[in-house]
């Protein structure tokens, strides 16, 4: 349901900037303001607020209000509704975390790797060849 990235066409405000009015908000989704308000108040939503109060949405809360819109019509209750964001929310943690691991493992990898070629011994041993029947012994050089 979450998207990774929204698409916000050239000239328009950032996802997170609270621009639209509650009626605007209402029409855009499809809701009632009442039901607007009702949403605000379980905690699903938390519009920015003018300096004398009144409620400002951004796109993003109209892409969770639509979304909230759609768990409801198909029969999940409020607090299912809750619990789905929440792991939703959880889930957008863990993969952003792990993309920072995975870079961090990347940069490691590529540290050692360089680290390894400086580290290289000059003279290698010649490839040793081995017919049947023959013995071969490796020798180790202590480090």
């Amino acid at each position: 349901m979450n998207s990774p990235q929204m698409s916000v066409p050239f000239g328009s405000p950032p996802p997170d900037a609270a621009v639209y009015v509650i009626s605007v908000a209402a029409e855009l989704t499809g809701l009632h303001p009442q039901t607007l308000r009702a949403y605000e108040r379980m905690g699903l939503i938390a519009p920015g607020r003018t300096g004398g109060g009144g409620r400002r949405y951004s796109h993003r809360d109209l892409e969770r209000l639509r979304e909230i819109a759609d768990l409801t019509s198909a029969g999940i209750g409020i607090e299912g509704v809750r619990r789905i964001m929440e792991l939703e929310n959880q889930l957008d943690a863990l993969r952003a975390r792990n993309e920072e691991l995975l870079a961090e493992l990347d940069a490691v990898r590529r540290g050692m790797t360089a680290r390894a070629a400086m580290q290289a011994p000059a003279n290698k041993l010649p490839v040793l060849h081995q017919s049947v029947g023959q013995s071969v012994v490796v020798w180790r050089r202590p480090r």
